[in-house]
């Protein structure tokens, strides 16, 4: 079965297809963003706005208010960021509380927590120390606790759970040096012996965070290929990996950017032996447990730099307030007004995804692999451009170190550590560019899962052709409803939230048709045209943002618990609305060629004329 176009080259193929065969191939349960790229609003699934019971919030909010009266008498983040360690009493104060085992299952010693409360932790966190959130997350949302939780055997997960809640520390070991986002190019090895008893682990790995620290981890290696439908396929294995065996050596610690206190480097597996119990999920299994276990993982990000951007708000809103300029605060005037605003709204719109997103979760009766997804790659976006708005209201304050401030005597917002600790959000766990092309297969899978069935050469020419009559007269039915006015859609919201959700109807109808013809009319050549399937999947997520932030307002306005949510809203969907005919109209007129032959002529050194006079070296 071709799926990709073979024009694209035999290495380029390899990867997409270990990729496909990673995924989830089926959708078992709704989900809410599947339907909206097939031109559905599927209201019931997000609204009411899910809300945690009263008795898990309450679990929540004491658990919170013990960590937060703890990092408060304890850790100072600027300390931290010019010491590059989270002081060991630190570490041991959280683990005594059970903050490396909020999810972990009560009768395995953990707190028993659900995402919700998870990513409350992670919320809090965000927002006063990004190291110490990033120790947390890639300890317990990728690490091995989520891995064994997911798909652990019971001997498993007696044997490594309880050690978490005493202080274990985990990280998930998956890149290489020339291997990131195409995880076949993976070098580890894991090659069986004594009858298959033991592997030995020879390779290195890189950027694994905790991975310094780590007395466990998570270990994707190459096992031995499997001959797959008569070829070859190359089969990664997930292993659970005691730090302490003979052979594994931690080799380099890493400097970044930002978050300066990580633990993250270079670690080399030497002839390390791991007995095959250690398995996790079956072997060859290692990319589609990766892939399943991120599902939720990556719902840390959100909930951490939604964490970071209330915290820019904050700094912002003050210092607008009490920054005088030509004799009024800073904030009242309109150039400095709109920014405040726009922070507000896009602060709103991830706190309402972020939560919902976090609910969906907990709700096993949903597929939230999509709106995890977008969860992750719409909120670190938006959050990056609210720390640098935030910078800005702040100006030359903001660009100078908290301790630099406090060293003079003035208010120490460290605007500047926020920068530098978040710009690594748009990366971790799938960069956003991965992202979108995550997000656009599996956008395209109900289409996909047709033209594959004609595309099976074991498939007799007598059935297909039945088949497709079938199937054409379904599209043809399909495809006029799409052009159908959409009346009323039951959404019940009060004004104006009514009138953004009949957008969304409407553009989800128009966002289907664009895709479904582009589709049509590039077939295999479409997965090349990144950009175009950037387009629509920003489209699509801020009809999800859209739909998330009406949902979120017409619960807090019903409860009337807080101020001008529709307000917030309404100014939200009302910019997001322009972003999206924006793209639309972006999707058929644009400068993609024009763009891509400069890139090449480029790359081919056509324009080194660019680089004159200035001193080369590295």
């Amino acid at each position: 079965m071709e799926l990709f176009d073979k024009r694209m080259g035999k290495e380029k193929i390899e990867s997409l297809e270990l990729a496909e065969a990673s995924r989830q191939q089926e959708w078992k349960c709704p989900s809410f963003v599947a339907c909206l790229f097939q031109g559905r609003v599927s209201w019931d699934i997000i609204h009411p706005f899910p809300e945690q019971s009263k008795e898990d919030k309450e679990k929540g909010d004491e658990f919170l208010r013990k960590v937060e009266e703890f990092l408060k008498a304890n850790l100072d983040p600027d300390e931290v960021d010019v010491t590059r360690e989270i002081p060991e009493k630190v570490i041991k104060g959280l683990c005594d509380m059970g903050a490396f085992a909020v999810k972990i299952p009560k009768e395995y010693g953990g707190l028993g927590f659900g995402q919700v409360n998870y990513s409350r932790l992670i919320h809090l966190l965000g927002s006063y120390c990004g190291s110490t959130a990033a120790l947390i997350s890639a300890h317990q949302s990728i690490g091995v606790p989520q891995p064994l939780i997911l798909f652990g055997t019971e001997e498993q997960k007696k044997k490594y759970l309880p050690r978490f809640r005493e202080g274990a520390i985990s990280g998930f070991a998956l890149t290489e040096s020339e291997a990131g986002s195409d995880p076949r190019t993976i070098k580890t090895t894991a090659t069986p012996i004594e009858d298959g008893k033991y592997y030995l682990l020879n390779g290195e790995k890189l950027w694994c965070t905790n991975g310094n620290i780590a007395d466990v981890l998570v270990v994707m290696a190459v096992t031995p290929p499997k001959i797959v439908h008569g070829k070859e396929r190359k089969q990664i294995t997930a292993f659970i990996v005691e730090t302490n065996s003979e052979g594994f050596e931690v080799a380099y610690r890493c400097k970044f950017m930002g978050l300066n206190a990580i633990q993250n480097g270079v670690i080399k597996f030497n002839n390390v032996k791991v007995p095959r119990e250690n398995i996790i999920l079956g072997e060859g299994q290692g990319l589609k447990l990766a892939l399943l276990t991120l599902n939720s993982g990556r719902l840390s990000l959100p909930a951490a730099v939604t964490g970071m951007s209330k915290w820019c708000l904050w700094v912002a809103r003050t210092w607008a307030k009490e920054r005088k300029q030509w004799g009024a605060p800073v904030g009242e005037h309109e150039a400095v007004a709109s920014k405040i605003s726009s922070i507000s709204t896009a602060v709103f719109a991830m706190d309402a995804m972020t939560w919902l997103v976090s609910n969906m979760a907990d709700d096993k009766r949903l597929d939230i692999r999509m709106e995890a997804a977008i969860a992750k790659l719409f909120c670190t976006e938006e959050s990056w451009k609210v720390v640098d708005k935030t910078l800005q209201v702040r100006a030359g304050r903001g660009y100078e170190t908290g301790p630099s401030l406090k060293g003079r005597g003035n208010a120490a917002f460290p605007v500047e550590r926020a920068m530098r600790d978040s710009r690594i959000n748009t990366i971790l766990e799938g960069t956003s560019e991965i992202m979108h092309l995550f997000i656009a297969r599996e956008a395209l899978d109900s289409h996909l899962g047709k033209i594959k069935y004609f595309m099976d050469p074991e498939i007799p020419v007598f059935r297909k052709a039945s088949a497709a009559i079938s199937v054409s007269f379904g599209y043809m039915t399909w495809y006029l409803q799409l052009w159908l006015p959409s009346f009323g859609g039951g959404f019940k919201l009060s004004r104006p939230l009514d009138e953004h959700m009949r957008f969304v109807q409407a553009a989800a109808k128009r966002l289907a048709r664009e895709l479904f013809l582009k589709m049509a009319l590039y077939q295999q050549k479409l997965a090349q045209k990144q950009n175009v399937l950037n387009r629509f999947v920003d489209i699509g997520a801020d009809l999800f943002a859209i739909s998330c932030a009406c949902s979120y307002a017409d619960s807090l306005h019903k409860k009337g618990e807080v101020k001008d949510a529709l307000k917030l809203a309404d100014l939200f969907c009302r910019q997001a609305r322009r972003r999206i005919l924006s793209r639309f109209k972006d999707v058929s007129d644009n400068d993609d060629r024009s763009s891509y032959s400069v890139a090449k002529k480029l790359l081919n050194g056509d324009y080194e004329w660019l680089e004159d006079d200035i001193i080369k070296g590295r």
